[in-house]
């Protein structure tokens, strides 16, 4: 990964203390490290990923898909997902297919219109890229240049990248403003919400189930105007189910309606599902502001850095937000994701 400042640094670096160790702080601190950064990571939760709602992410890099929410995400998430491919050597390179039934004909093209797919399937395309889905749908899409991978081993791989980068990684750390760094980088979700007013908890709960009656190569999104599914095959008979949006900052256990939702647009999508064993649950509170894009927020001349909001596209879009900020630091650049606290205060937000 290139991502190197073009300014002349002294004999010491700037310190840097990314706060918050999800998706985006590993992100920025392997970022910020690799460019030549004194950087401190700093994570309240002693075990690794307990307190991050990353740990529930269906991590599908989707930038076509996605682009249904957002046009601006095709383009950076394009971005993101070449960084991961330049990082992370255990991406699935399979692409996305998404599905509809036949009484879901309006969502299908609903769908295709506001993502404009690289291919439209038959029942016979289906079947050729998942034959276990053979003659279940009569309409597909076929996104080929996305990818996935498996959410626990790329948040661990991800974590010894930073440490091998150079970055001291402390867990189970309190951190305390002000800092001695020359920055922080605030990466804490929900737990920087005080200081975010417009940042809200956006609910997702998940399932992983353990079955060798289906198999699938890549990630399968069924479209539904109501309950959408997305299916991301981890390997050894193990898949990932997941979709639900609760507008709610509960972080309770994953509910029983939530549950039959999950599993009943699952048995939608195959029937084998009703046999599949399921080995774990759970539900996380991601953060998001009111246009659902993440947001780089620059307070006190650049001494602090909040970096927020990732929504639903957390891991797409982490690789982007780092980049953006390392840039910011070496250059001053400025990245549309990118916003001061003076902007901020022109727009009528609170800081």
């Amino acid at each position: 990964m290139a991502i190197e400042p073009t300014r002349r640094r002294t004999q010491t670096p700037l310190a840097i203390t990314v706060v918050g160790a999800g998706i985006l702080g590993l992100w920025q601190a392997l970022t910020l490290s690799r460019a030549g950064y004194a950087v401190r990571l700093i994570e309240k939760s002693a075990t690794p990923f307990t307190g991050s709602a990353s740990r529930f992410a269906g991590a599908m890099l989707a930038p076509g898909c996605e682009s249904e929410t957002d046009p601006a995400i095709r383009h950076m998430g394009a971005r993101g997902l070449a960084l991961w491919r330049a990082v992370y050597p255990h991406l699935i390179n399979a692409g996305s297919l998404v599905v509809a039934a036949a009484r879901d004909s309006a969502e299908a093209t609903r769908f295709a219109r506001a993502t404009d797919p690289p291919q439209t399937l038959d029942a016979r395309g289906i079947a050729a890229l998942e034959p276990d889905l053979a003659e279940r749908f009569p309409r597909g899409f076929f996104f080929p240049d996305e990818a996935h991978m498996e959410t626990p081993h790329a948040l661990s791989f991800l974590l010894d990248a930073v440490r091998l980068a150079g970055a001291t990684v402390e867990l189970g750390a309190a951190w305390v403003a002000p800092s001695a760094s020359d920055i922080v980088i605030d990466c804490r979700g929900m737990a920087a919400a005080h200081e975010l007013p417009d940042l809200r908890g956006v609910r997702g709960e998940r399932l992983v189930v353990r079955t060798n009656e289906i198999h699938l190569a890549r990630p399968v999104r069924l479209l539904h105007p109501r309950h959408p599914l997305y299916v991301v095959p981890w390997g050894d008979g193990q898949l990932l189910v997941g979709a639900t949006v609760i507008e709610s900052e509960d972080t309770g256990a994953i509910t029983v309606r939530s549950a039959l939702e999950l599993l009943g647009t699952a048995f939608a999508l195959h029937p084998a599902f009703g046999e599949a064993e399921i080995i774990d649950t759970g539900a996380g509170v991601r953060p998001a502001f009111p246009d659902n894009m993440p947001r780089i927020e620059i307070r006190d001349g650049g001494a602090r850095i909040f970096v927020n909001g990732a929504h639903r596209n957390g891991f797409l879009l982490a690789p982007v937000l780092a980049e953006a900020v390392a840039d910011h630091i070496a250059n001053q650049t400025l990245h549309p994701l990118l916003v001061t606290s003076e902007r901020l205060a022109h727009d009528g937000h609170s800081v």
